[in-house]
């Protein structure tokens, strides 16, 4: 078995803020990452369809989650 008790510290407690920053920053890219595989896959005609908009949509809400986190700060999650 290996000894990992270095690398990690024992007493670390994620935080609605933590929580709040990964939601916000997952959202954001993927966001993002949606509307850039629609504008790299030009030569195909639709635009955004509905699965797109449904993840665009889960993405923003997960973004808006975050946000609303962020300010209880350092409550446990």
């Amino acid at each position: 078995m290996v000894y990992f008790a270095p690398m990690f510290n024992a007493h670390f407690t994620l935080t609605k803020r933590h929580l709040g920053w990964i939601l916000l920053i997952g959202g954001v890219l993927g966001f993002l990452a949606i509307l850039g595989i629609d504008v790299l896959d030009a030569g195909r005609e639709g635009g955004i369809g509905p699965a797109q908009q449904i993840a665009l949509g889960v993405c923003t809400a997960a973004a808006l989650l975050g946000l609303t986190l962020l300010p209880l700060g350092n409550m446990p999650a």
